[in-house]
């Protein structure tokens, strides 16, 4: 059995469990095969005096096997906004003991990041340390967001040019990745997976009194029943849906996440007095998300920059076509009418996209069956295969 050590600052704890879930469920398919012996450490930043949200997670620094994985969480010296351009060196010098401690406990094969900034960098450094070859996973908002700072981009671009071997959630992503300056042939495109027990179309007939009854709300069955699944921020692009809703006088819009923009968001629902029928769920339960996504006409969300969106491949999954922008991978997920439409970033082309996807009556096996290339044990599959070609060289 290979043995991997994969560094990653986005991974659940106790204090934010549903932070970086997609990491894990790849992770956790790697171990399940039995070939790769997975080895996560997921650094925790903390600053000096923990305060508000911080508080809580110097108590979520624990190690232990999770699901298969062996996972350890150190603590490394975090200073919000201004320490950000020294975090991968201040994550690397964090990790590198306990790093070191395990490798000579047993030797690992690969090094790995699962995602470019901080992550790769600090990886790339430990992986030199050990002397062991080692690749890096961008997954988007890295790429498009980290990407763009002059102090991040040149490390980035110095780890990846080092680096065995890179991966990329979409083809889109790949080309962008490229298109900085990273050598094409070394990258790898690795879709996303997908839990297809619990992604899946729900009886729909029913589903809307149950989520009424789930959520406490009052959603009418012929109403158009719209959800936008992403954090509030101004990249996602939920102030577009919002617009979009003067239009449609007796849709409802669900939008699940948090995030900074949600004050924002409340006062422009306000304004234009569609505050009514605009629900803020915030962070919900995982098991709450098919039933929404079953019930909903549409999925919504007019990114500004995605590698291959999860929230894309369990709507689908869930027989929920999507409205999206020309974003990643859209174009990789959007290909037939079944799967939704793509449109213009605007509150007007949003608009028009949702009612292209309300005149189009759905099948919803052929909308699900959109999403049935995405699977977790696909994704560790074709992992598995990579970091043994890169575990070679």
């Amino acid at each position: 059995m290979k043995r991997l050590l994969s560094i990653s600052t986005l991974y659940p704890n106790n204090n934010a469990p549903r932070f970086g879930t997609f990491v894990a469920r790849s992770m956790e398919a790697l171990a399940a095969r039995g070939d790769w012996h997975v080895t996560l450490i997921n650094p925790l930043g903390i600053p000096p005096i923990a305060f508000g949200k911080y508080r809580n997670l110097a108590a979520a620094a624990i190690s232990g096997v999770e699901k298969g994985v062996e996972v350890y969480r150190p603590v490394f010296p975090l200073i919000p906004r201004f320490g950000v351009r020294h975090n991968p060196l201040i994550i690397a010098r964090s990790v590198r003991k306990l790093a070191r401690h395990l490798h000579r406990q047993q030797p690992f094969d690969v090094v790995d990041a699962q995602f470019f900034y901080p992550d790769g960098p600090a990886a790339a450094r430990i992986a030199s340390d050990l002397g062991l070859p080692w690749s890096i996973k961008a997954r988007g908002s890295d790429i498009s967001y980290w990407g763009g700072m002059a102090f991040a981009r040149k490390q980035m671009i110095e780890a990846g040019g080092a680096a065995t071997g890179l991966l990329a959630v979409s083809q889109a992503l790949a080309r962008d990745m490229a298109a900085m300056g990273m050598e094409p042939g070394k990258i790898t495109v690795n879709y996303t997976g997908l839990d297809r027990d619990r992604f899946r179309p729900l009886d729909h007939p029913t589903i809307r009194t149950r989520l009424a009854r789930e959520l406490g709300l009052e959603i009418s069955d012929p109403a158009p029943l719209l959800v936008s699944v992403g954090a509030l921020t101004a990249r996602k692009g939920q102030h577009f849906v919002i617009r979009s809703l003067v239009n449609f006088l007796d849709a409802q819009l669900l939008l699940v996440g948090h995030g900074e923009d949600r004050k924002r968001l409340e006062d422009l629902a306000m304004s234009l007095k569609v505050a009514d029928r605009v629900h803020f769920l915030g962070s919900i339960d995982h098991d709450l998300l098919p039933i929404i996504l079953s019930a909903a006409d549409a999925m919504v969300l007019p990114s500004s920059h995605e590698g291959l969106a999860n929230a894309w491949v369990e709507a689908l999954a869930c027989g929920t076509p999507l409205v999206i922008c020309d974003a990643g991978g859209a174009r990789e997920i959007v290909t037939s009418k079944d799967a939704g439409v793509i449109v213009e970033r605007t509150a007007e082309g949003v608009g028009h996209g949702i009612q292209e996807v309300l005149d189009n009556p759905r099948q919803f096996a052929a909308v699900a069956a959109m999403a049935d290339q995405f699977s977790w044990a696909r994704n560790a599959a074709q992992l598995a295969d990579y970091y043994t070609r890169i575990a070679a060289k």
